[in-house]
């Protein structure tokens, strides 16, 4: 029996996400990300192809790097303008019964006692169907405007974190006992005093003493993803993650990734399985090679290369304006997506540099992820190739086109898989948590915020 593979969706409340320039193209409707019902009938379309969910990225800041200036971010579209991902969910969860939201939010720029509620709230209206990807910032231009002059140095973004995350535990896990909701008419009590405790916390960063504001979800917790893969990152989500997001430019480089964030979840004592891994990547495809093919190379015709290094730039943290396009970029020491800088040095060919030209043409679809161009058939074939290979568990799959290339992959890429017994034929039922990992809706009891519910803190 085969592995079966799985779906994420990687979309951002904008018009340019990843793949700078084809919101030119006379078929792509990103132009209507600022209307519900562009994400309705997404989330629609994503629930027929059994995709586990829809994961929103997000930036408080422009992409300001190249050419020290936001100006051919801003000309090119380039994750600006860009909306809220939180005020979406509601909308696509009433629209949809299974399919989960994973959302982005920041541990620097919001304190965690309004943004427990506010998540609390979404796991509520959702039945249990949100998960939140914790970033620490990497754009100095969001720091900014934060009112610092600058962001946190790396490994201090995550010590930051880690706090942040045990206040949001204390809150989702220990403020409320199960029962403290009685709903008695008849004495007059909604909730038992006894059974809602403050949390107390005092910290390097936060200082919270008093209760959880919501009463509990579904999950109490949502599920969480994280996207880190510097060794400081993957130690995060090793304590943490439930559910992690890669960038790899070939399968070797994603082989070792893979291992890497399966040892440290060991290591963490969780098991090496306790996390799905997916792993970014662009599908072009039709029914057949010739038509896929000739799809790409439309597409290509509206990328934007210049765009292509805009992004390049911030998540680099190098101004690659300054840079010859056919000059070698070197190993160049990064503040911001130092796994970036990792992966080109890992993948080039024969010891050869990458220039800056094949960055560009690199990102110009499917931004830091691969991209692959086939029939289903052929895409089928080698998306189980790049699991069997690498150990991922699945694919956050970023679009050339939108909704055209989710289209694409439910019309031509699913029957496929699901002919050969590679992907799934229905949801699990139960809540998002439930559906990835098959271990009910609450956080396992090994996972490390599991330490801070009511049950386990001593008397």
């Amino acid at each position: 029996m085969p592995r079966h593979i799985r779906f994420n969706a990687f979309d951002m409340n904008c018009v340019a996400h990843q793949s700078s320039g084809l919101w030119r193209h006379p078929q792509d409707r990103s132009r209507n990300y600022n209307t519900l019902e562009y994400w309705t009938e997404l989330a629609k379309l994503l629930e027929s192809g059994t995709f586990d969910g829809i994961f929103i990225a997000d930036v408080l800041g422009t992409y300001d790097v190249y050419g020290d200036s936001n100006e051919a971010a801003i000309r090119h579209g380039a994750q600006v303008p860009v909306n809220d991902p939180v005020l979406l969910v509601s909308a696509m969860a009433l629209v949809t019964e299974h399919l989960g939201f994973g959302v982005t939010a920041g541990t620097a720029y919001e304190h965690p006692y309004p943004f427990a509620r506010r998540m609390t709230t979404l796991d509520h209206l959702t039945k249990g169907r949100v998960g939140w990807n914790v970033v620490t910032g990497y754009l100095p231009s969001a720091a900014r405007n934060m009112g610092h002059d600058d962001q946190m140095e790396h490994d201090d973004r995550y010590d930051h974190a880690d706090e942040y995350l045990e206040v949001l535990y204390k809150l989702w896990e220990g403020s409320w006992e199960d029962d403290a909701v009685v709903v008695d008419r008849e004495r007059g009590v909604f909730t038992d005093p006894s059974k809602v405790h403050e949390i107390g916390h005092e910290g390097k960063y936060f200082k919270v003493p008093g209760i959880h504001i919501s009463e509990p979800s579904p999950q109490r917790t949502p599920v969480i993803y994280q996207a880190g893969a510097s060794p400081r990152g993957i130690a995060f989500a090793a304590g943490n993650a439930e559910a992690i997001f890669v960038a790899a430019p070939t399968k070797e480089v994603l082989r070792g990734t893979v291992k890497r964030i399966r040892d440290a979840l060991e290591s963490a004592g969780r098991d090496r399985y306790a996390a799905k891994i997916y792993t970014l990547l662009t599908i072009i495809t039709d029914e057949t090679s010739e038509k896929a093919q000739a799809k790409y190379e439309d597409y290509l015709s509206y990328a934007s290369e210049e765009g292509a290094l805009v992004f390049m730039s911030g998540w680099m943290g190098i101004d690659l304006s300054q840079y010859d396009l056919d000059e070698p970029v070197g190993n160049v020491k990064s503040n911001a997506i130092q796994s970036v800088i990792a992966n080109f040095a890992e993948s080039a060919e024969h010891g050869r540099e990458f220039t800056v030209r094949d960055i560009a043409r690199h990102g110009a679809i499917g931004g830091l992820g691969p991209f692959i161009v086939g029939s289903g058939s052929e895409i089928a074939d080698e998306l189980q190739s790049w699991v069997e290979e690498t150990d991922v568990d699945g694919f956050n799959l970023a679009y050339a086109i939108t909704p055209g290339t989710f289209e694409d992959v439910v019309k031509y890429v699913v029957p496929e898989l699901r002919r050969r017994g590679a992907y799934p034929e229905s949801y699990e039922q139960g809540t998002l948590r439930n559906k990835l990992h098959g271990r009910g809706d609450r956080l396992p009891e090994e996972h490390k915020g599991a330490q801070y519910r009511w049950s386990s803190v001593p008397a």
